[in-house]
């Protein structure tokens, strides 16, 4: 299968159709800025004027969207993508969405002749980029089966969770492990602050110890040199977050930590920081403790 129709192209989205073209697949793309489009429209890919152009030829169809909103707009909306599919093609989310979202797609896809699967990532830009991400699948194995060379291609490793809708449950539970790092960092970071400790002398102990992580060595190293350059913005944690705290409550699962932790980054959202980088969370923290971690 070597020709796809790859809609929504931001950080995320455009990383991976890169990846993939790089990889020598035929890409038809569309996105609801057709700026984002240009880049890939230079290295060789199609642009398509809307989103039945770009699914009509396409033996899988692929996107990467922001938010459940956006799936109801692009995918469920007038001239969307289910309107426009074919018996026989596959259906790629890569979107972060609840798990619902994800069932409901399956559903109505599999009323269409289509199969489907849930695909989010684990990464940011630059794994999008490089093809180093870390890809969840949900749906049926021999589906799975039959797309895991694309997704190969743009993942340094490929996860089959279960059915539709386990993948996104994966990818909610990977993200409130990442938010309660950046809670545990800044939480340590204002707290050594306030000691006295040197920051750097810090980062040395937590890059050596059996705790150690790449977010926190990463992030930390960002944080001293206050560089809240986005990778994931801010904005989009909090919606990963409000996604948690609503997934928990469903299933009637205490997560006491997460909704703390939702509280910090909404306090940083509101302060105006949403465009900047998810650890800018930590900046709230550093409010509240009258504190400045790192350079000044």
């Amino acid at each position: 299968m070597k020709r796809i129709g790859f809609i929504g192209l931001g950080v995320m989205g455009g990383g991976i159709a890169g990846t993939l073209l790089n990889a020598g697949y035929q890409l038809t793309i569309w996105s609801r800025n057709p700026d984002q489009g240009k880049p890939l429209a230079a290295r060789g890919a199609k642009t398509a004027p809307n989103i039945a152009t770009a699914v009509k030829d396409a033996e899988v169809v692929m996107y990467s969207l922001s938010n459940d909103r956006a799936i109801e707009e692009v995918v469920f909306g007038p001239g969307g993508v289910l309107s426009s599919v074919s018996p026989g093609q596959i259906a790629l989310d890569y979107s972060t969405v609840h798990p619902e979202t994800s069932r409901r797609q399956s559903e109505a896809y599999a009323k269409k002749g289509v199969e489907f699967m849930d695909c989010p990532v684990f990464g940011s830009r630059n794994e999008a980029a490089t093809g180093g991400l870390w890809v969840l699948a949900g749906g049926k194995r021999e589906v799975f089966e039959r797309v895991r060379p694309i997704l190969a291609a743009i993942g340094e490793t490929v996860h089959f969770m279960g059915d539709s809708g386990k993948g996104s449950a994966m990818k909610l539970v990977g993200n409130l492990i990442v938010a309660s790092q950046l809670q545990a960092l800044g939480e340590a970071m204002v707290l050594a602050t306030k000691a006295g400790l040197n920051p750097e002398d810090v980062l040395g102990v937590l890059k050596v110890t059996d705790f150690r992580s790449p977010i926190l060595s990463g992030v930390g190293a960002a944080l001293v040199k206050r560089d809240f350059s986005p990778n994931f913005a801010l904005k989009h944690l909090l919606k990963d977050a409000n996604l948690i705290d609503r997934f928990a409550q469903d299933l009637n699962s205490p997560i006491p930590a997460g909704a703390a932790i939702r509280e910090t980054i909404k306090s940083a959202v509101n302060q105006g920081w949403g465009e900047e980088n998810g650890s800018a969370m930590i900046r709230a923290l550093e409010l509240q403790g009258n504190v400045r971690i790192g350079h000044t």
